[in-house]
C-alpha cells in the first residue's frame, strides 16, 4: 500500500473506460483513494455524438457529457483535468504528470494503474500533415477546434480523407452547413468493413447528398499557403481538391506510447494485452478501451475495436475487480451502426472477407424488403445479408442497409451470433409484427429463410 495511505489507484484517462472504472472502483471500496488524470476538458463524454453536434443535430457541446467532473468529484474522485501523464514507472510505482495550463509537474504514487489512454487519429505520412486546419476527430476537444474552425466564417471547401464511419459522419455534418464537401478512400467503396454490395449503397447515399466521392483514390500531399495553413489536398491521380479545411477519417489507433515506454507487454494487434478481467500481464495494472486489444468471438483474432459501448463495458469490469469484486469481458462480434445522409447501415459478426479470412466456407443471401407493411405510409427500403457456415448453417456475419426504422434489426441479429445461432433457427423465431413495424415476413426472417436454403442446396450438392 502507497507510504501509509488508504490504498490508491490512478486512472490514466477519463472518457468512457477511465470514467467507468473509478466509478466502480469507488463505489464498490469507498475508502479507496482514486485520482483520475484527464488531458482534456471534459470527462466522460459521448465522442460518438460530435459528428452531430458539429452539424448542428445536437445543441450543445455539454449535452455530449454523461459526467462532469464535479460530478465525479461528488462521488469522492480526485479527477485532475487539463493533465497530462508523462511518464509511468512500474518499479516504483508512480506516474509522471504536467498541468498543461500552468505547466506543474509532479509525480502520484499507485497501488493499482487503470490505462485508459483511449486512441488517436491515424495521420498519414504525406508532406503537409501537421498543417493549420487539418484536423483529427477524436476527443471532445478535436471537436471544439473542429466546430470553431467552421464557425469562423473563412471555411468554403472541406476535403475528407478517409471514407470509414467518422469520415462519412463528418462529411455529412459538414454539408448540412452548406459546406462543399469532398471524401477521398483508397478502397473502391466506403466503409471497408461492409461488403462492397453494401457499400454500393452507402456510396450512392453519400453521393445522393451532394458530397463528392473519390473511391479508389490515395491523398499524396496536402498543400500549404504562405500563412502556414492547408488550402488544397492532392491525390495520387493528379487531382488538387481545394480545401479550407482538411479533416482525418482514417481510423485510430491504440495511445499505447507510455504504456511501450514504461513496459507494459502490448498484444499482436498492437493495442494492450490483458486477459478476461482487463489485467495486463503486470501485476496490479489494468487496461481498458480503445487501447487494448479484444478477442473476436468467431474468428479468434486479436483485434483493437474503438467503439464507446466496449469501452464503457471494459472499464466497468475493470473497476469491479480493482473494487474486490469479479468480472470478466466476454469479447466482441464486431457489431456497429451508424446513419450516414439518410441511410442507416449496420453490421455484426464477419464480413465475406473477414469470414474468409478466419478459415471458414460459407453461404450467402441478400433480400430486398421494406421497413414496414408496403401498404403503410412511411415505409422504406431495407436490404439483410447473411454471411452463414456451410453444412451448419451457423450465422457468421450480417448486414443491413436502408431507410429509417431499418438498421436497428441487427441487434436481433447479432443476439443470434453471439448465442450460436442457426439460419433455420433464426427463420423460427417469434419476431413482433405490426404493419407500422415491419411487414408480417420481416426482413430478417425472409434473409434467414434464403440463407437456408442456400444452405440446403450447398448441402445437397457435396
Amino acid at each position: 500500500m502507497v507510504r501509509g495511505m488508504r490504498r490508491r489507484v490512478i486512472v490514466i484517462g477519463g472518457d468512457a473506460a477511465g470514467g467507468s472504472a473509478a466509478a466502480q472502483a469507488k463505489k464498490r471500496q469507498p475508502d479507496l483513494d482514486v485520482v483520475m488524470f484527464e488531458r482534456g476538458r471534459a470527462t466522460s463524454y459521448s465522442a460518438c455524438g460530435i459528428p452531430y453536434w458539429i452539424s448542428g443535430v445536437v445543441g450543445s457541446e455539454a449535452a455530449l457529457i454523461a459526467r462532469t467532473p464535479e460530478q465525479h468529484r461528488a462521488m469522492g474522485v480526485d479527477v485532475r483535468i487539463r493533465t497530462e501523464v508523462t511518464g509511468i514507472d512500474l518499479d516504483r510505482r508512480e506516474v509522471s504528470w504536467r498541468d498543461l495550463d500552468a505547466g506543474d509537474e509532479g509525480r502520484e504514487p499507485f497501488d493499482e494503474l487503470v490505462y485508459a489512454t483511449g486512441s488517436v487519429p491515424m495521420r498519414p505520412p504525406v508532406p503537409g500533415i501537421d498543417a493549420a486546419g487539418v484536423h483529427g476527430v477524436q476527443i471532445l476537444d478535436d471537436g471544439v477546434a473542429l466546430r470553431a474552425e467552421l464557425d469562423s466564417g473563412r471555411v468554403r471547401d472541406v476535403v475528407v480523407v478517409g471514407g470509414g464511419y467518422i469520415g462519412l459522419e463528418i462529411a455529412e455534418a459538414c454539408r448540412v452547413r452548406g459546406l462543399g464537401v469532398t471524401v477521398v478512400d483508397r478502397s473502391p467503396t466506403p466503409v471497408g468493413t461492409f461488403d462492397p454490395d453494401v457499400g454500393e449503397f452507402i456510396a450512392d447515399a453519400v453521393r445522393g447528398e451532394g458530397i463528392e466521392l473519390l473511391l479508389s483514390e490515395e491523398v499524396v500531399a496536402i498543400d500549404a499557403g504562405s500563412d502556414g495553413r492547408a488550402r488544397a489536398v492532392v491525390t495520387a491521380g493528379g487531382r488538387e481538391l481545394r480545401a479550407d479545411l482538411v479533416v482525418l477519417g482514417l481510423g485510430v489507433r491504440p495511445n499505447v506510447r507510455l504504456a511501450q515506454e514504461s513496459g507494459i507487454p502490448l498484444g499482436i494487434s498492437g493495442g494492450i494485452a490483458v486477459d478476461a478481467r482487463m489485467q495486463t500481464q503486470v501485476e496490479g495494472v489494468w487496461a481498458a478501451g480503445d487501447c487494448v486489444e479484444s478477442r473476436h468471438r468467431l474468428s479468434g483474432q486479436r483485434l483493437v475495436v474503438a467503439l464507446g459501448t466496449h469501452a464503457n463495458k471494459q472499464g466497468r469490469v475493470a473497476g469491479i475487480n480493482i473494487g474486490g469484486g469479479y468480472a470478466t469481458f466476454p469479447g466482441v462480434i464486431g457489431t456497429a451502426i451508424t446513419k450516414i445522409c439518410d441511410l442507416e447501415v449496420a453490421r455484426t459478426g464477419l464480413s465475406s472477407e473477414e469470414a474468409g479470412d478466419a478459415g471458414y466456407s460459407f453461404v450467402t443471401a441478400s433480400v430486398d424488403s421494406s421497413t414496414k407493411a408496403g401498404y403503410f405510409p412511411g415505409s422504406g427500403p431495407i436490404r439483410v445479408k447473411m454471411i452463414a457456415e456451410r453444412r451448419s448453417g451457423r450465422l457468421l456475419g450480417a448486414q443491413v442497409v436502408g431507410r429509417e426504422a431499418a438498421a436497428k434489426r441487427i441487434d436481433a441479429l447479432a443476439i443470434c451470433i453471439w448465442n450460436e445461432m442457426t439460419v433455420d433457427q433464426i427463420l423460427s423465431l417469434d419476431l413482433a409484427y405490426a404493419p407500422p413495424f415491419a411487414p408480417v415476413w420481416d426482413p430478417v426472417l425472409i434473409a434467414a429463410r434464403k440463407a437456408f436454403e442456400a444452405v440446403e442446396v450447398d448441402v445437397r450438392n457435396l
